[in-house]
């Protein structure tokens, strides 16, 4: 059995299905889908979403220079496709999608309060780098639901379950496989490891 050739393209599922807001008052703000963001860097920690320049919050961003990455669970997959799919512009998405905008601590741009985890990012880069551009940013800091932290102040992705997207369809993550390192850990023998 082999594998068959297929032109270039973009491979790397799942991706997560987030929801970007930006905006500082309600006049300008918007929410996008994104499935095109991940992490860049760890110290300064650093993200980035790609956009195509035609998109609504496109200009949103590269005017304000900041945006925030929210994290999507399944109580919110219909406004995670609407987002992904209506335009902004004369659209007020927070309303549309029953979602409550809240405070950021460094950006005017409002986080999603029903989100379990969200980023404050300003961004310090925009590469133009064909059909999108790359909005590169530094993450200011973290807003995360106490919902959803475990007894070790992690976030509990099986109590979540977040939102990925692969080939055009929704999923959710929740099955625990294993830790970092578990395939070279020891194994315990009367209380060490």
């Amino acid at each position: 059995m082999g594998k068959i050739l297929w032109k270039p393209g973009n491979m790397l599922y799942p991706a997560p299905a987030v929801l970007v807001s930006c905006g500082g008052t309600p006049g300008n703000r918007n929410i996008i889908t994104v499935a095109w963001t991940g992490n860049v860097c760890t110290d300064p920690a650093m993200t980035y979403i790609s956009l195509k320049p035609g998109r609504y919050s496109h200009s949103i961003i590269g005017q304000s220079n900041e945006f925030v990455i929210n994290l999507t669970t399944p109580a919110m997959i219909r406004a995670v496709d609407l987002c992904g799919v209506v335009s902004g512009k004369g659209t007020d998405k927070f309303k549309r999608c029953s979602l409550t905008p809240g405070k950021c601590r460094y950006i005017k741009a409002p986080l999603i309060s029903e989100s379990p985890v969200s980023l404050e990012c300003r961004v310090s880069e925009i590469k133009h780098l064909g059909s999108h551009d790359m909005f590169l940013a530094r993450v200011l800091c973290i807003h995360a639901d106490r919902r959803y932290i475990d007894p070790k102040g992690a976030l509990d992705l099986e109590a979540c379950g977040l939102i990925v997207f692969a080939h055009g369809k929704y999923y959710s993550l929740g099955k625990y496989l294993g830790y970092f390192g578990f395939s070279i850990s020891k194994k315990k023998r009367g209380g060490s490891v």
